[in-house]
């Protein structure tokens, strides 16, 4: 750190000299800003100071310092900006990156700050503003590399970008290597190697034209070792020729258990690499040009395949041959799980099955049925039933099929429920639907069987114990608040009757309510707003609440007279209507805004536009009360007391506004007459300079008065004066005829 100290010291040498005239200049003056340590990290090895940003890494950290000295004193209002250039080092588009208002802050341990995700670059610099004074500080005479690393992860690459990792062997002279696994990649710039060798290619992609080992991370600059984003490595060999390798044709390609099968490769070279594969992983010792599978072994069923590879071939691998185990196949249940069978009717049960030439044999309670032989069965009686299936050949097996519960109920009971997710009074329409049809058996249990028996009642809806003509079906659809009740469905099946249970309905209705306000800014209490709706209220039972309570029940239009949350809510039947709600928000002048902050300075003989937010409509008066401009802007030229009255609605809001001329110098304090032609007078500002209406006064060091002037000429002293002295001090007033506008001492040296 002392070190970094002596380095500056030339800096602090000119503080010294600004620190000694900031009393007379009433300015700052703003050095560059410094890499500063980070005081939430330990440093063991100074420098601590950061001399690049590398963003994003480690967890996404962000948090760096840097810090700036200054001569002068700022206003207590004062806050000190920090500045990002764009990556050339330009400030025309700078990017506030911190904000501090402690004088202390600043200088130790500076300003905390994070860059923009959208960082990245070698050429970035960093300035210092204050905004009371309004001071642009030096920029940064170095440029550094500041990166956002949003992407650490490592690379991927492929051939074209397929996503399949690994060797890349080719016939031709070129192979095109693509980032595959990084979201938009044609926004970042790259690294490409071949064998550790730097490529010149910045793309997100690479055209290899020679043999080696390729890799590429993102270009993060000076931080690309941070970014950890090195790729796989891809070996390229191009101009090699392919063999076309297969696997001979298996006797079989269906094994029982037992049997082996051995399968392979149909072109051999002794200078050749063999490698056998199931479902794409290697098969641990399987080298050679051969590979037995054994259907004694679990699992062995799959996809089987062997990859050469050697010096001048690519590395290929053979199409897939798929073995089977011949002794598996499936049994399907196609019928319900659970079946009704009443007096005098029957059921037919089927099973459909994969099986090479299958036999069947269906069972009743585990019990065999005699001359069921077929993949269909017609039962008349409850019980339950399953088909055996059995294969036929060297692998035969019996594989049973699911179950299917027949029963013969004692009665029926229905379950109706809503068909679509349903409120209470929030839905406008809702389907009604069977859900359930539950057989009741003789021991008291019930069993679900919808699947086999919903389809063959005859259904009767009621609404409140009437039935409504013409609803027969499954489901009903309800579609208006007029429809609401208590809902059963009945039904019929044979000798069967049966009843749901009662479903309740309270549709809402569609009309929409829309209420609208004359305005939604409260200005005072003697202010008023009407509330209104275009939907008819005359008849109905209405009332209009603010903040959820009912204020007013009889008037169509509601005058509200204080800030709050209003709706309207009419009462339809057992639901409600609810309108939109309207917020009325009592005034707030800061919604006026200007585009400046304080008071408006600009140099005499110029001019400075301000401009107004936030309102709907403005005026601008002078100091006589005389409107001078309408609209949101205004180009001031002259320096007096403005003031701005703006509407928001019905409401006005007024904002005093003073503009004053910025002195371009400031009265000297020192003149050397000594006829050299420089400094020889003592000249003020034009805004006190040659003005009828100010007065210039000069004293000598006993206080008595040598000049007395208005219009001042900038002609003190002239050239016929003399000195008596080496150094005389004397006094001045400048003042107009209301207060005295600047006064201090003047030292001639001769």
């Amino acid at each position: 750190m002392k070190a970094k100290l002596l380095q500056t010291a030339p800096g602090f040498l000119i503080l010294i000299l600004f620190f000694g005239t900031a009393q007379v200049s009433a300015q700052l003056t703003i050095l560059a800003p410094e890499p500063a340590e980070n005081p939430n990290i330990s440093c063991s090895s100074p420098p601590c100071e950061w001399d690049r940003v590398c963003a994003g890494n480690n967890n996404d950290f962000n948090q760096y310092y840097a810090a700036v000295n200054f001569a002068g004193t700022p206003n207590s209002d004062n806050e000190w900006i920090l500045e990002l250039s764009d990556a050339n080092g330009n400030f025309a588009n700078a990017v506030e990156i911190a904000r501090e208002s402690s004088n202390t802050t600043v200088r130790n341990p500076g300003f905390e700050f994070a860059i923009p995700t959208d960082t990245r670059g070698d050429g970035y610099k960093m300035r210092v503003r204050s905004t009371s004074p309004a001071t642009t500080g030096l920029e940064t005479s170095d440029a550094y590399s500041f990166y956002y690393m949003d992407f650490t992860s490592a690379l991927a690459i492929s051939k074209d970008g397929d996503g399949e990792v690994g060797a890349v062997c080719s016939s031709t002279n070129s192979v095109r290597l693509e980032v595959h696994n990084l979201p938009a990649p044609e926004t970042y710039q790259y690294n490409w190697y071949r064998s550790g060798t730097l490529l010149p290619t910045r793309t997100y992609f690479l055209d290899a034209t020679q043999d080696g080992f390729y890799t590429v991370q993102i270009d993060y600059g000076a931080c690309s070792g941070s970014g950890t984003t090195d790729s796989n490595g891809t070996q390229v060999t191009l101009n090699a020729s392919g063999q076309g390798v297969a696997i001979s044709a298996p006797s079989t390609t269906g094994l029982c258990s037992g049997e082996a099968e051995t399968l392979s490769i149909d072109t051999t070279d002794p200078s050749w690499a063999y490698q056998w594969y199931k479902n794409g992983t290697s098969i641990p010792g399987a080298i050679g040009t051969s590979y037995t599978v054994n259907g004694s072994t679990a699992d062995f069923e799959g996809d089987y395949q062997v990859e050469i590879s050697g010096t001048g071939v690519c590395t290929e691998r053979s199409p897939a041959v798929t073995i089977t185990n011949a002794g598996e196949f499936t049994v399907t249940r196609n019928n319900a799980p659970n079946m009704v069978v009443l007096p005098s009717e029957n059921k037919t049960l089927s099973v459909t099955t994969d099986a090479v030439s299958p036999t069947y044999q269906w069972y009743r309670n585990t019990t065999a049925i005699p001359s069921s032989d077929s993949n269909t069965l017609s039962v008349t009686q409850a019980g339950t039933y399953y088909a055996a299936v059995t294969s036929s050949g060297t692998c035969s097996t019996t594989i049973a099929s699911e179950t299917t519960e027949v029963v013969s109920p004692n009665a029926f009971r229905f379950e109706i429920d809503y068909g679509t997710a349903y409120t209470a009074c929030n839905n406008s329409s809702i389907v009604l639907e069977v859900d359930k049809v539950y057989a009741e058996l003789s021991d008291g249990n019930e069993i679900d069987v919808t699947e086999d028996a919903a389809s063959t009642f005859a259904y009767t809806w009621e609404k409140d114990g009437t039935d409504i003509p013409g609803e027969t079906a499954q489901s009903i659809s309800l579609t208006s608040n007029n429809e609401n009740g208590n809902y059963v469905v009945k039904g019929s099946f044979g000798s069967y009757t049966a009843a749901s249970n009662p479903l309740p309905v309270q549709l809402g209705s569609s009309e929409n309510l829309v209420i609208s306000s004359t305005s939604t800014i409260y200005c005072s209490a003697s202010d008023s707003i009407t509330l209104s709706t275009e939907t008819v209220l005359t008849g109905e039972t209405f009332a209009w609440e603010r903040n959820g309570v009912s204020v007013n029940t009889t008037d169509t239009e509601f005058v509200a007279t204080q800030p709050g949350i209003y709706r309207l809510i009419i009462e339809k039947g057992d639901c409600p209507i609810t309108s939109n709600t309207i917020t009325i928000a009592p005034l707030d002048p800061d919604l006026i805004s200007l585009n400046t902050d304080g008071d408006v300075i600009f140099p005499e003989g110029s001019s400075k536009t301000i401009t107004a937010g936030g309102g709907t409509a403005y005026r601008w008066f002078d100091a006589d009360q005389t409107e001078i401009a309408t609209g949101a802007s205004i180009t001031f030229t002259e320096e007096g007391n403005y003031l701005l009255i703006a509407n928001i609605d019905n409401c006005e809001v007024s904002r005093p506004i003073k503009v004053s001329y910025l002195e371009m110098f400031n009265i000297p304090n020192v003149i050397t007459p000594n006829g050299d032609g420089s400094n020889d007078q003592w000249v003020i500002p034009n805004s006190y300079s040659n003005k009828s209406d100010v007065s210039v006064i000069i004293y000598n060091a006993k206080g008595a008065e040598i000049m007395n002037a208005t219009n001042y000429q900038n002609n003190w002293p002239e050239s016929s004066t003399s000195f008596s002295k080496q150094n005389m001090v004397f006094y001045y007033v400048i003042k107009n005829a209301v207060e005295t506008l600047k006064q201090g001492t003047i030292t001639v040296i001769r």
